[in-house]
């Protein structure tokens, strides 16, 4: 069997993976807070992670895994936003959430075996905050539950800092109840006018870190494999999350692996709406198709800072238009393609995405010399088999290459139409112009024997 290896936060060391129960691998990767469209941050930890579900499922097998990524539709941001519209919270979270899930099966991200929603958990995160209260960890003031962090010896462990630093890199509500500033909110109370639930401690809502995990303890136990989300998540969510469900479960290990993406910056510098360099995934799908995306995210290894381009989105997008294009001369491919060993260590290497593209290369390179059908199709199957464990090459070349909608490739074709009979009718001036509006429209023909394709640029 192979043996994986990954970059673990925890001990700050690359290791091999070796999971609880090798017939049941867990991972848990945080969501995102349904209130707005997604951006790209929001898509590039989700891409990372498909690659590591895909990897895993190749290792251990496809039924062999439960993947867990949240939804967090209680938060104050949501109210935020319900007082900025006027919009009911519901049809909020219900509106984001589907564009969040639209999102992601563009850009081929498989969909989890459990998406649990916040707001479905609340007797859960109650549960864990009694828990607390009993284990000593938690303390009632001023209508709240506060876990005490003096409480665990251990604090910090995960993100590596001390108290003085984890106090002056964390934006700390500071509260006159607090017995340490650095104590943080497992329930608070709730307005009349606000999303709450009742509970022991009056009607109230939960805090963000406990959400994830009552949820994870739920679905895959005390004790998992994998938790996964980007490097900003680090302190204070993961340090948090990692603290209270530790002390709500003594002996319990929660997380054995936490596994952290690079931050996403935007031409170099982080993004951000002030700087007016903040992108969501649908304004840049508009651009371009989300394969390219997908591609792009994948050239920069998961673990190191990502600098997202327009430029890079378009060599991206050229790689795939090669990729493609080697597909295309080559018709037959084996039943069931089987992916390149080399590109299954590279990513059994703590993901190595891009020497894993080295190879896909090569691969290219090799089918495009090929003149042997038994050659054609055995590097054809190799190049499939390896793209799908990075969740690319997912289209047939003529879907590629055409790309928009069926509303789009009926409008071309019947202008490819107009230019034949145009043709036909000796009117090649006509004819001419046709092909030039479809050229400005981005569309390029190509007349083949067999008649004419074309593809978009």
């Amino acid at each position: 069997m192979t043996k994986i290896s990954l970059f673990n936060t925890l001990h700050r060391r690359k290791e091999e993976f070796k999971p609880i129960d090798p017939a049941n691998v867990r991972m848990y990767v945080c969501g995102p807070t349904v209130y707005d469209h997604a951006h790209l941050g929001n898509a590039k930890t989700p891409v990372v992670f498909d690659v590591l579900n895909r990897l895993l499922r190749h290792v251990y097998g496809e039924t062999h895994v439960t993947y867990v990524s949240n939804i967090t539709d209680v938060d104050d941001k949501i109210l935020n936003k319900h007082r900025e519209t006027g919009k009911p919270i519901r049809e909020i979270t219900e509106q984001t959430y589907r564009w969040y899930v639209d999102d992601m099966a563009k850009l081929n991200v498989k969909a989890p075996d459990y998406r649990p929603r916040a707001t479905e958990y609340i007797g859960e995160m109650i549960e864990l905050v009694k828990l607390l209260l009993q284990n000593g960890h938690a303390y009632e003031a001023a209508g709240h539950v506060l876990f005490d962090v003096d409480s665990m010896p251990g604090y910090g462990s995960l993100s590596g800092r001390s108290m003085k630093e984890m106090l002056a890199g964390a934006r700390i509500e500071i509260a006159e109840y607090k017995k340490n500033p650095a104590d943080f909110v497992l329930w608070k109370p709730s307005d009349p006018d606000q999303p709450g639930w009742e509970s022991p401690w009056g009607y109230g809502r939960p805090g963000w870190h406990l959400e994830c995990s009552a949820m994870s303890s739920k679905l895959l136990g005390n004790s998992f494999d994998i938790h996964g989300g980007g490097a900003d998540l680090i302190f204070p969510h993961h340090e948090n999350e990692c603290a209270q469900s530790l002390c709500a479960h003594p002996g319990e290990t929660f997380a054995n692996y936490w596994v952290h993406g690079g931050m996403l910056m935007v031409d170099g510098v982080k993004m951000s709406k002030s700087l007016g360099n903040f992108y969501t995934i649908d304004e840049v799908l508009e651009k371009t198709p989300a394969e390219a995306l997908r591609l792009l995210f994948l050239t920069t290894h998961y673990h190191q800072p990502f600098n997202f381009t327009f430029e890079g989105l378009a060599q991206a997008k050229a790689m795939l238009d090669k990729f493609y294009n080697a597909l295309r001369r080559v018709e037959k491919v084996a039943a069931r393609p089987q992916a390149d060993e080399r590109v299954v260590e590279a990513l059994a290497d703590d993901m190595n995405t891009p020497l894993a593209l080295s190879f896909l290369h090569e691969l290219v390179g090799s089918l495009n010399k090929a003149e042997k059908p038994e050659e054609q199709e055995k590097y054809k199957g190799l190049l499939l088999g390896s793209a799908d464990l990075l969740g690319i090459l997912f289209q047939s070349p003529e879907e590629w290459f055409k790309g928009g909608n069926d509303e789009d490739t009926s409008a071309i074709e019947a202008q490819i139409a107009a230019r034949l009979q145009a043709k036909k009718d000796k009117n090649y001036a006509l004819a001419d112009e046709i092909r030039n509006r479809l050229k400005e429209q981005g569309i390029i023909l190509e007349d083949t024997p067999q008649g004419t394709t074309w593809k978009k640029i």
